[in-house]
């Protein structure tokens, strides 16, 4: 097992199981309207300082460049390729900048979501190392772009991406005549690596930046019955990549696959394991909403469902599928070292009904 995720394997066990079924879930965030998060207005202001400071250390030139209108296309224009991105990249802003940055992605990630977004960037280098094209493969090519200013009265977010990373956020407002709070969006939210495993003899060799969740997978196919698996298995093989990408981010609409309530316990306690792989990388409070959102649309209806081989080694796609959750993870290419793996909300990415509700009430 790659480094650190041998204990982030067994937390994700302890959590998932209590957290999603309701043990210790006394989250200080809600569920918000749209599938977004309400959040404490104390939450709200510290991410708009956040991003204001970040603003605020950039040569001008850069800040401009940092900042586009909220309702700019390019907002829903995300992806995990390596190509060129609007906004200033890490090689382009300067050192204090870069602190300010993972300071504003700290308002929003947890210490594992933050660690998980290093790693992908490690394994950027590593990937150059390995090609040899550090100009193509390059780990400073990750940039942030603001959309709209960051303020309390109007709709604003950020997006922090590169390759085999994508960080969506959508705050919006709360209004004091009907006593709503600010709310927050989180996806989609993407990570991804190539090489899924660092070989040996470079730089941050045996590092697994999506370890955890291909772990626990495993353990959970490992434990179904035959009869399970046949209602598990959507076809023999992988479907080559995530079918919820960019611009088909609600292409699955109905989920497939073996339901939550077909599971032995010790299955059940596998799969919230799973989930709770992919909510922990948001802060405590974030997570804990979309957990309860998830127990309040029924655990039952959440399902789990595999393509490939159901041996470790080979091409391989897994996802977890409800009525507030769309989790992919595929491994298929470069002899099944290369996973994308993307968490959804349903209808509600990049804010959902909660931006339609906002303007709706003429709020702006």
């Amino acid at each position: 097992m790659g480094r650190r995720h041998g204990h982030d394997r067994r937390q994700a066990l302890r959590l998932g199981a209590g957290a999603l079924l309701g043990a210790g879930a006394g989250a200080v965030m809600r569920p918000g309207a749209g599938g977004a998060v309400a959040i404490a207005a104390d939450s709200a202001v510290a991410v708009t300082e956040r991003a204001r400071a970040f603003l605020a250390l950039l040569p001008d030139g850069q800040a401009r460049k940092a900042l586009l209108p909220f309702d700019d296309d390019g907002r829903r224009d995300w992806h995990y390729t390596p190509r060129r991105r609007p906004g200033v990249t890490l090689e382009e802003m300067p050192a204090t900048a870069r602190t300010a940055l993972w300071d504003l992605l700290g308002t929003v990630l947890s210490a594992t979501g933050l660690e998980r977004t290093r790693d992908v960037i490690r394994t950027e280098a590593a990937l150059a190392a390995i090609t040899g094209n550090v100009s193509f493969r390059n780990p400073e090519n990750y940039a942030l772009v603001v959309f709209g200013a960051p303020q309390q009265r109007m709709p604003w977010g950020w997006r922090f991406e590169g390759h085999h990373l994508s960080l969506n956020v959508t705050l919006v407002p709360g209004d004091r005549t009907t006593g709503d709070p600010p709310a927050i969006a989180v996806t989609p939210a993407f990570f991804g690596a190539n090489p899924a495993t660092v070989p040996a003899g470079h730089s941050h060799a045996g590092l697994r930046a999506l370890g955890a969740e291909q772990d626990i997978a495993w353990d959970l196919a490992g434990s179904l019955t035959a009869a399970q698996r046949d209602m598990v298995l959507l076809q023999p093989r992988t479907f080559g990549d995530i079918l919820t990408g960019p611009g088909r981010e609600d292409s699955l609409k109905a989920p497939a696959g073996l339901a939550f309530d077909r599971l032995s316990e010790t299955q059940q306690g596998l799969m919230l394991a799973l989930v709770d792989s992919y909510l922990a990388a948001m802060r405590p409070e974030i997570a804990a909403a979309q957990r309860a959102a998830m127990r309040d649309a029924g655990l039952a209806r959440l399902h789990f469902a595999w393509a490939g081989a159901l041996q470790p080694g080979r091409p391989h796609y897994f996802r977890l599928h409800g009525p507030t959750a769309v989790i992919e993870f595929d491994n298929s290419q470069n002899d099944a070292n290369h996973v994308h793996s993307v968490w959804h909300r349903p209808g509600h990415d990049f804010g959902g009904d909660l931006l339609a509700g906002h303007y709706a009430g003429d709020r702006h």
